[in-house]
C-alpha cells in the first residue's frame, strides 16, 4: 500500500476570531504539529487543503484550493482523493493538536488494500483524523455534488461498502482526537 496525506485548513475559524493554523501552541505554531505528523508518515505527497493559499504553507506541499462553493472538508477531501496517486491517503485536520503521530500509524496499519480506516469514539466518527482508500473517491465526489455535506453519513455509507472500517478508539486514547475550535479548547490537556 502507498500513502499520500493532506492537512486540512480551510476552515474559517470564526469560533477562533483568528486563523487558528498560527496560533502558538505548545511552542509552535498549531499547523506545525499535524503536518509533522503527516510528515513522519513518509508520504508520497503532501497537500494543504484550503480556501486560500495560507502564508505558513511549507514549500514542500501541494496547495489544493477548494473550489467554490466551498463545502468544508468535503470539499478537500474529494480534491485531494482526485489529485493523490497512491492507495490510501491520511487525513488531518489543522486544528487537532492532540493526535499521534503512533495514533496515526496504527490507522494506516489497519487499512488495507481498498480499505481505509475511521476513528469511531462512541457513537461519532472521526473523518477527519482517518485514513481513506482511492476506492473511495467516487462516493466523496457523489457527496460534494448532493445536498448533503455530512461526513458522518458518507463514512457510514463507506463502512457498509467495505471501503473503510470503523475502528472504535480505546477509551484511553480518545482525548487525541480532540479538536480544539475556541482558544478556551487549548487550556484544556
Amino acid at each position: 500500500m502507498t500513502l499520500s496525506a493532506v492537512l486540512l485548513a480551510g476552515g474559517e475559524s470564526r469560533r477562533m476570531g483568528t486563523d487558528k493554523a498560527t496560533i502558538v501552541f505548545r511552542g509552535v505554531p498549531l499547523w506545525e504539529r499535524p503536518h509533522g505528523i503527516l510528515r513522519d508518515l513518509h508520504p508520497e505527497r503532501i497537500f494543504v487543503s484550503a480556501r486560500v493559499d495560507p502564508s505558513w504553507r511549507p514549500l514542500e506541499t501541494e496547495l489544493l484550493l477548494d473550489e467554490p462553493p466551498s463545502r468544508g472538508p468535503l470539499s478537500g477531501l474529494t480534491r485531494a482523493l482526485e489529485r493523490m496517486e497512491t492507495t490510501h491517503l491520511a487525513v488531518l485536520a489543522v486544528d487537532m493538536p492532540f493526535i499521534t503521530t503512533e495514533q496515526m500509524r496504527l490507522l494506516f496499519n489497519l487499512a488495507a488494500p481498498g480499505c481505509g480506516v475511521v476513528p469511531v469514539i462512541g457513537e461519532h466518527a472521526e473523518p477527519l483524523a482517518a485514513i481513506y482508500p482511492r476506492e473511495a473517491a467516487p462516493d466523496f465526489a457523489a457527496a460534494l455534488a448532493g445536498r448533503d455535506y455530512s461526513l458522518q453519513g458518507l463514512v457510514r455509507n463507506l463502512a457498509t461498502a467495505n471501503k473503510v472500517l470503523m475502528f472504535s478508539v480505546p477509551e484511553k486514547d480518545r482525548h487525541l482526537y480532540r479538536s480544539v475550535n475556541e482558544l478556551s479548547g487549548f487550556l484544556a490537556k
